[in-house]
C-alpha cells in the first residue's frame, strides 16, 4: 500500500502535529515522574485521551520513580503484557493485573 503524496503544506502540518503529540506524551511522563499523575488514573483515560492511548505502557512505567528497563520488563512479563503494547490496547484484565502488580 503506497503512502499518499502530501503537499508541502500538508507535510508541514503533519510534522507539527507529530511534534505536539511527542511533547504531550513527554509532559505526561514527566507528570507521572513527579507524582502528579498515577498509573491507574492514566490508564483509565487511555480509551478516551488520544495522547495517553498512543503512549506505550513500558514508557509510562519507566516514568515511575525506581522503575528502570529491567524492572519494567519483569513487571510486563509477570502481567502478560507485550513490551510494545500501547495504553489504549490493554484489555481490562491486563489493566487490572498491572494495577494490582504496582500495589
Amino acid at each position: 500500500m503506497a503512502l499518499p503524496t502530501l503537499t508541502p503544506e500538508q507535510r508541514a502540518e503533519a510534522l507539527k502535529q507529530a511534534a505536539a503529540a511527542r511533547t504531550a506524551r513527554k509532559e505526561l511522563r514527566d507528570a507521572i515522574a513527579r507524582g502528579e499523575q498515577t498509573i491507574p488514573a492514566v490508564l483509565d483515560r487511555a480509551k478516551t485521551d488520544q495522547v495517553v492511548g498512543k503512549t506505550k505502557v513500558a514508557d509510562l512505567l519507566k516514568s515511575l520513580p525506581g522503575y528502570g528497563p529491567a524492572k519494567v520488563s519483569q513487571l510486563l512479563e509477570q502481567t502478560g503484557i507485550d513490551a510494545s503494547r500501547r495504553a489504549a490496547g490493554l484489555g481490562e484484565r491486563q489493566r487490572q493485573a498491572l494495577i494490582d502488580a504496582l500495589k
